[in-house]
């Protein structure tokens, strides 16, 4: 368990490393742009508390929130420059790398088991093989995307063996759940919601298999704003820590953004860690062997270098100032 961090102390630490920060007025933007994701409990009480506002006021710099739906809307956003930080998977990260969306994953703001293969009862359906010829709903380039081609590949399947339904996260679970697919590779907090609420079951989980949950900066943004950079992450650290001290707080902003029931948030956050927000070898690792699957399945090009789009994916160095 994490150790306690008092909210002054994270104040103080924050007022402390600022002016090392501070930059002259030409080298900062007028506004900065984040994702704001109910898959990103920390970013919806980062937004709520306005910690980053508090502390980027200080130079005239606005903050602006815009909403995402998953990893591959956050995706969009970053490579459409409409946002400057983006929350997704590790996974649909490199996905985007390797095609070309110029991205740097900086952060990790859970660890999640945030996915899982999801069916009705009575379905009939128990196990991974009883998918081969149905319809699975699927929102393509998230973690529960590559989650689904991870769990077919372990049985000498692939998604050709299934009929993939592309559909965003919300309207997967309703598919799901109106019976117009099997399966549903799904994504919490609606797979909690139907979990709770509608009985769904959760056939298949692997938690080591979704990709953590990481903050990515445009590369253009980083390098000619790199301490703006820091300051995000040191708002970004201070919320996270504040949730770790105050998990009511963060419930209570989950299940405002996402309209949870109390118990639905309860499993959200029991299936989410965020007792570190550093990034380094055990994501570089992870999303490693995410994309060795997903280049053997033909979802990465034959010819890309996984090992070095991970390499040119995951920085290091933000998080590595950040006060412990």
């Amino acid at each position: 368990m994490t150790h306690r961090i008092p909210h002054v102390a994270l104040g103080l630490a924050l007022a402390a490393i600022v002016p090392l920060l501070a930059c002259q007025k030409a080298d900062r933007p007028s506004v900065v742009k984040l994702d704001y994701a109910t898959y990103n409990p920390v970013g919806l009480l980062l937004k709520d508390k306005g910690f980053l506002e508090r502390e980027l006021d200080k130079d005239g710099i606005k903050v602006e929130w815009v909403k995402s739906l998953g990893s591959n809307k956050s995706l969009e956003l970053l490579n459409s420059k409409s946002v400057d930080f983006g929350s997704t998977a590790g996974a649909a990260a490199l996905i985007a790398r390797s095609n070309g969306n110029p991205i740097r994953s900086i952060y990790v703001y859970s660890k999640p088991e945030w996915t899982a293969l999801v069916t009705t009862p009575g379905s009939g359906i128990q196990r991974i093989e009883d998918l081969k010829g149905k319809k699975v709903a699927v929102t393509r380039g998230t973690d529960p995307f590559v989650f689904l081609v991870r769990s077919l590949a372990s049985v000498g399947l692939s998604d050709k063996d299934v009929e993939i339904v592309p559909l965003q996260h919300p309207d997967g679970k309703t598919a799901l759940e109106r019976g117009d697919v099997a399966a549903w590779s799904g994504l919490d907090p609606l797979m909690a919601t139907s979990e709770v609420e509608k009985g769904s079951k959760l056939f298949f989980r692997s938690p080591d298999w979704n990709t953590y949950g990481v903050l990515n900066v445009r590369d253009e943004f980083a390098q000619k704003y790199p301490s703006i950079v820091d300051r995000v992450l040191l708002a970004y650290e201070q919320a996270r820590k504040y949730a770790i001290e105050h998990p009511d707080e963060l419930k209570a902003a989950l299940a405002k953004e996402a309209h949870l029931s109390d118990p639905v948030a309860v499993v959200v956050i029991g299936r989410t860690d965020i007792t570190s927000g550093s990034i380094g070898e055990k994501q570089a690792a992870a999303i490693l062997a995410a994309g060795d699957v997903l280049k053997r399945s033909g979802v990465v090009k034959p010819d890309v270098d996984v090992a070095a789009v991970v390499n040119s994916l995951v920085d290091v160095s933000f998080s590595a100032r950040l006060p412990k």
